[in-house]
């Protein structure tokens, strides 16, 4: 059936419902394809129960905090199988309430289950099913990409969906990443009394992070007890009696680690396999990403492509923002909607937290900024003392010509938080001196952004701790 008033909808997370629901806004219908677990990665094995149990893992381990001041705390062990169950039932109850429930309320919004496949231009089939039309939106997400590792076809490891799916924890993990995934999953583990080892190619865990946070996190991942090696150069893997053993060459010399898991967590790839792209005339980058413009659309007429399985910031309210803009240039002749990126805020839910929005040193002197920094470290931050969170930093990078803040980049306690103000900051075309001149309550780590402004003109050691 060809339906020119309908948009049809490849996948169904995030992005694709945030498209369908501005479709309704428009008064246009739409089909949505989905062959696995309606909502996508982000509510069934990623943002939902990592997050979940990441927070779980801050209680037990701020409770350990706490005996350093006198206060008491239980020595047992981690009852898995019920912060399990927890972690289950919030995914539960928010696929129900945010999709399932949604897809019901929407009579505009059919769901069709079922691989979807391309098959000429403007042509998909699903099943015995066939469905054209001129606007399709591919919002297919991405999965753990998995390299290509001597011995892994033979070794037993876990992905990051996987290792959110294990029932019980395991005795030791090594970890081959030193990215996003790695360090949120790795740090999770540890708190939840799991030995962990990370394994990082480059000379730094965050190597796409601005040196200063990375940095930060590194050692306060090494301070609370985490095995960071970096330099390592994966050379194979091979089983190891009951657990798993790690050969690479670290800085050039060989080493062997050995554990009871293993978690591969080097990035996502896209989930664009198998479904005829080359039919539609959608072309891929070298990655296997999907190639969009600014405005979401592919290299096929009709066809545009939105979230993870473009490349860019793969982050559910990205995902969910683009599929929004593919939308309105589906069904507004001449309305040339783009993402401003360089306001929008990011955040990697480790602890301290690292975030970051906009420019970071080297990409603002690429794009012909004449850039000036300031770094401030948490310790000088009055909150920090008060909660004891005194590694990290805050990064500002600024225009020198017009004073004008044009990225932040920290490390701190809340800095998921923190860093919504930074965007706003931004957005608003703020500059150094403003911020700088903006009160923030005291105390509060949200202090750190005025405090780290007023380092580039004044002595922060010659301040009060309240001083204007």
């Amino acid at each position: 059936m060809r339906d020119s008033d309908t948009i049809v909808i490849i996948g169904s997370g995030s992005t694709a419902f945030a498209a369908a629901l501005r479709a309704k806004e428009h008064g246009v219908k739409s089909i949505m394809i989905e062959q696995s677990i309606l909502g996508g990665t982000c509510i069934n094995w990623g943002c939902i129960p990592s997050k979940t149990l990441i927070h779980c893992a801050l209680f037990r381990h701020e409770a350990q905090l706490g005996e350093r001041f006198g206060l008491g705390v239980r020595r047992d062990g981690v009852e898995y199988q019920i912060l399990d169950g927890h972690k289950f039932a919030v995914v539960q109850r928010l696929r129900e309430e945010k999709y399932l429930d949604v897809l019901q309320r929407l009579p505009e919004l059919s769901l069709v289950k079922g691989k979807a496949v391309f098959t000429a231009p403007g042509t998909i089939q699903v099943g015995k099913q066939v469905i054209e039309s001129d606007r399709i939106l591919i919002a297919t997400g991405g999965h753990p990409r998995v390299p290509q590792i001597p011995g892994l076809d033979k070794t037993p490891f876990l992905t990051s969906k996987s290792a959110l799916m294990l029932k019980s924890l395991p005795e030791s993990l090594t970890i081959v990443g030193g990215g996003v995934i790695a360090l949120e999953l790795g740090q999770m583990f540890l708190r939840l009394g799991v030995p962990v080892t990370i394994l990082e190619h480059g000379s730094r865990v965050l190597p796409a992070v601005e040196a200063e946070p990375a940095l930060a996190l590194q050692k306060a991942l090494e301070n609370e007890g985490m095995q960071v090696v970096v330099g390592a150069a994966v050379c194979s893997v091979a089983r190891d009696g009951g657990g798993v053993k790690v050969e690479a060459l670290v800085d050039g010399e060989p080493r062997e680690f050995r554990s009871q898991q293993l978690l591969i967590a080097v990035g996502t790839a896209p989930a664009t396999e198998g479904i005829g792209l080359e039919q539609a005339g959608v072309e891929l980058d070298a990655r296997g990403f999907i190639k969009v413009d600014r405005e979401m659309r592919t290299t096929a007429p009709g066809v545009w492509a939105a979230g993870d399985v473009t490349g860019g910031m793969q982050i559910a309210t990205v995902g969910a923002r683009e599929g929004i803009a593919a939308v309105e240039n589906m069904l507004q002749a001449g309305c040339h909607c783009a993402l401003d990126y360089e306001s929008l805020p990011m955040a990697i839910f480790t602890d301290p937290e690292v975030a970051m929005v906009g420019h970071g040193e080297e990409s603002a002197k690429k794009a012909g900024f004449d850039v000036e920094c300031q770094t401030i470290p948490a310790s000088a931050i009055p909150k920090a003392h008060v909660t004891g969170s005194l590694d990290g930093a805050v990064k500002i990078v600024a225009d020198r010509a017009t004073d004008r803040i044009i990225g932040v980049h920290l490390c701190l306690h809340r800095g998921a938080d923190i860093i919504n103000e930074a965007a706003l900051a931004i957005r608003c075309r703020m500059t150094v001196t403003e911020l700088a001149d903006t009160l923030h309550v005291y105390p509060s780590m949200g202090e750190g952004l005025r405090l780290c402004a007023q380092a580039f003109k004044r002595d922060l050691g010659q301040l009060s701790c309240c001083a204007e």
